[in-house]
């Protein structure tokens, strides 16, 4: 078993369930316990202690159980004091380390986000966060040595972090609003998705007031037999849009399987994910905090830059990957310049007020501060965005790089563009670029933009093209077409279909 393969960025994910053709089971028994072991080195040597306390939790993964039972049981032979919290969201794991009462040395989530059911992974936290990659590489590389901790046995036992974690969320609403049951009077429905997130109905929501009826998939079923639990997945999104207007909700609330994205429907039956709730968020914090720096991803809209400047903000538009967007928003901090959100489209989103944790039903939370305080000052959610510019039209094309060594060829490829898009009338590469190559087209060419950038992880390059007019990403298509059909390694099929 090369472990390595198991890494993915700050995560560790791999195939935990027979059932899908050619995807081999290698979160086997004996690898999950090497990773228990492993992450329990790692610990005692970033601690410099061996009496470490560690909690381990889980998403509604049918694998979860077992994945659970495994690294509970070995991380106690290797001297740890374990905690199972069973059913949990990734957010409340890091919760756990800082909470006073708990207060973990390290903490251990099994989620593989939105992956199929036969996918499954760990995500480790300690009290200063989520753990980097090259934290990861070190518990992979103590996993696939033979190396001991050498202590007597310690102890797991059964325990439970979701109820403090609910009531810390509701407290902030009854804190910001000044009333016990904040949301009396609304009806706010959640789609879960069959995942971890069913908790925030009945912990934080109708503790608070509201109604909750008409809400979706709030039990556990790791099968997930309704719709993948992911807010940028379209069934998803029109699962929560058929509840809000089935019951006329004042909002509806759809989670990731493990909590740590959201996505919203606002009253009027709108989507409220990528660029939306991303404006929305900017325009609570600016607020709060006038000409903050939001930290975005590198594939939002022109229409978001300039609707955060309107506000008296700073856009940063930096990488994808939700830790370089966390990271560049702690950097610019500890550089002396104030950015109170980091977040990507895919609905991660990270506060400063907050840990910089990645946590959507926090997200949502500071939405739902807003709703109430909409209600007694006479202005709806709907109105904070009402001078957002949103593209007529948006297209993703991934375009698979047929090279095992792929990086040189993908980083050729965005090095040639920029010298040709240069040449090109209409086009301008834009500035402040930290991934690929974006450039914008004039209303004569397209009247929008586009982004070509390399994938993190996979043999591909990934492209974006937006336009604020009809039939605009054809238009910058084509344009683009002349370009790409030269790369003869690159299997760009779909995109050329659409250019013609």
């Amino acid at each position: 078993m090369d472990y390595k393969k198991l890494q993915n960025g700050s995560d560790i994910r791999g195939v935990a369930l027979d059932g899908i053709a050619g995807q081999q089971v290698n979160l086997t028994e004996e690898v999950t316990r090497n990773i228990a072991r492993g992450f329990a080195l790692w610990l005692m040597k970033k601690t410099g202690k061996n009496d470490l306390r560690v909690a381990v939790g889980r998403d509604s993964r049918l694998s979860g159980p077992s994945l659970s039972g495994w690294l509970c049981e070995e991380m106690a032979k290797c001297g740890l004091s374990v905690t199972d919290f069973s059913m949990a969201s990734t957010p409340a794991m890091f919760m756990a380390t800082v909470t006073e009462g708990y207060c973990f040395d390290g903490t251990v989530m099994i989620t593989a986000s939105h992956l199929p059911f036969n996918r499954n992974g760990f995500k480790f936290f300690t009290k200063d966060g989520g753990l980097e990659s090259t934290n990861i590489k070190e518990i992979l590389a103590y996993a696939e040595s033979a190396e001991q901790t050498g202590l007597p046995a310690g102890t797991v036992e059964a325990g439970e972090f979701m109820d403090t974690y609910a009531k810390i969320l509701a407290d902030k609403i009854r804190a910001a609003t000044g009333e016990e049951k904040p949301l009396a009077g609304f009806r706010i429905v959640l789609d879960a998705g069959n995942g971890a997130g069913g908790f925030y109905a009945s912990k934080v929501l109708e503790p608070l007031g509201a109604n909750t009826d008409g809400s979706r998939y709030l039990d556990p079923d790791g099968s997930f037999p309704n719709h993948i639990p992911n807010p940028e997945d379209k069934e998803a999104m029109e699962s929560i849009m058929e509840a809000v207007r089935e019951t006329g909700a004042d909002l509806g609330i759809i989670f990731d399987t493990d909590v740590d994205r959201a996505g919203a429907v606002l009253s009027d039956g709108s989507e409220l994910n990528r660029n939306r709730i991303i404006a929305m968020l900017s325009a609570i914090l600016l607020r709060e905090h006038p000409g903050t720096t939001i930290v975005t991803d590198s594939i939002t809209s022109t229409g978001l830059g300039e609707f955060i400047a309107e506000k008296g903000g700073v856009h940063h538009r930096f990488k994808r990957g939700y830790r370089n967007v966390i990271n560049e928003s702690i950097r610019l901090n500890n550089a002396g310049q104030d950015s109170q959100l980091a977040i990507e489209t895919s609905g991660h989103g990270a506060f400063k007020e907050n840990y910089f944790l990645d946590d959507g039903a926090y997200i949502v939370t500071k939405l739902l501060i807003e709703l109430a305080r909409g209600k007694k000052a006479g202005y709806t959610l709907q109105s904070l965005i009402d001078t957002l510019a949103e593209p007529k039209e948006s297209v993703e094309f991934r375009m698979n790089i047929l090279l095992p060594d792929f990086k040189p060829y993908g980083q050729s490829v965005i090095d040639e563009l920029t010298s040709y898009a240069a040449s090109q009338p209409g086009w301008s590469v834009a500035p402040s670029n930290y991934e690929g190559i974006r450039v914008n087209l004039d209303k004569n060419h397209g009247d929008g933009w586009f982004l070509l950038r390399l994938s993190l992880h996979d043999p591909l390059l990934p492209l974006n093209i937006e336009s604020n007019s009809e039939g605009g990403t054809k238009i910058i298509a084509t344009q683009l077409a002349q370009f790409i059909e030269k790369c003869d390694k690159l299997d760009a099929e779909k995109f050329l279909a659409f250019a013609k």
